[in-house]
């Protein structure tokens, strides 16, 4: 047994509880199927740490790369360490000793290689196929990447009210690339847990349902950074999150993004984690492992003293906002002033949509991105008609540009002359909502930076919003993306 086993074992060991049970199951696992995941799912439910072993590539039966099929048995939650063989089988079970060792029903009757080795420590030996069914995890996999830009159709109308021509659509985008762009706010991670629906529960009428895939995105502010670096020259990041493991995933998200994140640790709480349990392209449930208390002074004057260090190089400040704590009045208002102290342009999107915050009191932005219940909570109207709304909005948040974002109604966009007009949705056939404003928060202001006008850059934002949505979970755009879809 090589050296590299030996250490895999050893860090089983120094993680793992000694008082819980240990289940092991190895093979070729070319490609996930029904059946892997029915034994994989028979394992989980004999003990309490699952261990997958894959088959070296010289192995019989081998069609892939020894590191790929390792990769596809990393994404289902239901498995907890992953080992790449060396060959030596029995002398990894003999060395690991684990409490079960689980093989396919049609190993029943064979001779078994792991059996001796099994017998020698006192471990069970199981044989089980499970029972259940499940759609194939290749497939689930694709719904998180694929585009449908088969949806997004041009709102040529739009275009020609406001003589916006695609040429010079293009070369706002080309002049984005040259932005540099810091973002401030709450920084949150997205988990979608694809679940296999078993049946109704025969005690209570609720749906009883078991995770097969977990598939984690970097969301909040976290992703409005990401988007920025996609699209312009260098992104400053700065937020807050815990020593856990949501966040060293948060910082390693922003990492492969190239996004210049600065993440303070805040002990009073974890990282926010929102969890989306999905079936057959279905949300059945949301849950939020958050803390929604306003981080320290100190941490306070960290993160202004840190901004102030770098705001004479930017283009744009972007505060994205949750309402999570990160940013406290006493902070946005030390911020405004630093920003127009240096001539930053400054841009604000304050969401409240399972919490209460207040757009209007982001003051003097350049842009603002509220829906239609967020503005009507600002200036506590839930009567008027939206001209008048957003007449209120403006004067009490002294915005110069707003957009009103109303889902399927689109979005009404108002400049600074109390101009309006609607632009529709792009994308007939979203896929997931989840994170279009934020994307269109970005780009389009990024756009008006780099001198598109108000209609220039609320289309090139609802751009960005169509291709967000047509695809699960928040993954960054990029320039290429939008020139793409303008056919330019």
């Amino acid at each position: 047994m090589t050296s590299d086993l030996k250490r895999f074992i050893e860090e089983i060991r120094s993680k793992e509880d000694p008082s819980k049970s240990v289940v092991f199951v190895s093979g070729n696992f070319n490609i996930i199927h029904p059946g892997h995941l029915r034994l994989l799912e028979f394992a989980y439910d004999c003990g309490d740490i699952l261990v997958v072993a894959v088959n070296p590539d010289e192995a019989e039966g081998v069609m892939f790369p020894q590191d790929i099929r390792a990769e596809a048995i990393m994404s289902l939650s239901k498995v907890d360490h992953v080992i790449k063989l060396d060959g030596d089988l029995s002398g990894f079970i003999k060395a690991l000793e684990p409490d079960v060792v689980v093989k396919g029903k049609e190993h029943q009757e064979k001779q078994n290689l792991e059996a001796d080795a099994v017998k020698a420590y006192g471990g069970k030996l199981l044989f089980g196929s499970g029972a259940r069914k499940y759609t194939s995890i290749e497939l689930l996999n694709k719904e998180y990447e694929n585009i449908s830009y088969c949806n997004i159709h041009q709102p040529h109308e739009y275009l020609d009210r406001h003589e916006i021509m695609l040429e010079e659509v293009k070369d706002i985008l080309l002049k984005m690339k040259q932005l540099n762009v810091l973002v401030v706010g709450d920084t949150i991670v997205d988990e979608y847990i694809t679940c296999d629906t078993l049946g109704l529960s025969q005690e209570d009428p609720t749906i009883v349902v078991t995770p097969i895939l977990s598939k984690r995105f970097i969301g909040g502010a976290g992703i409005v950074a990401s988007h920025a670096r996609g699209f312009g020259r260098s992104v400053k990041f700065f937020s807050v999150v815990a020593e856990d493991e949501a966040g060293e995933y948060a910082a390693r998200s922003l990492k492969e993004y190239n996004v210049d994140a600065r993440l303070f640790k805040d002990k009073s709480r974890p990282t926010s984690l929102k969890q989306r349990f999905r079936t057959k392209d279905k949300t059945l449930l949301r849950v939020s492992h958050l803390r929604q208390h306003s981080i320290s002074e100190e941490l306070c004057n960290d993160i202004y003293g840190s901004i102030e260090k770098q705001i004479s190089n930017m283009d744009l400040l972007v505060f994205s906002d949750f309402n999570y704590g990160c940013l406290p009045q006493s902070l946005v208002d030390r911020i405004c002033i630093l920003c127009r102290s240096h001539g930053v342009k400054m841009v604000a999107d304050s969401q409240s949509s399972s919490q209460i915050g207040d757009i209007s009191r982001f003051t003097k932005m350049d842009l603002i991105t509220p829906t239609e219940r967020e503005a009507r909570l600002a200036v506590r109207d839930f009567e008027s008609g939206l001209v008048v709304l957003t007449e209120k909005l403006r004067k009490k948040a002294q915005a110069k540009n707003i957009f009103v974002t109303m889902g399927a109604e689109g979005v009404l966009v108002v400049d600074n002359q109390n101009s309006t007009d609607r632009l529709a949705p792009l994308n007939l056939s979203p896929r997931d909502v989840s994170g279009a404003g934020d994307s269109m928060l970005v780009s389009a202001s990024m756009a008006m930076v780099s001198g598109a006008s108000v209609w220039q850059a609320s289309y090139i934002g609802a751009v960005a919003a169509a291709i967000q949505v047509s695809r699960l979970g928040n993954i960054p755009l990029s320039t290429d993306d939008l020139l793409k879809e303008i056919h330019v």
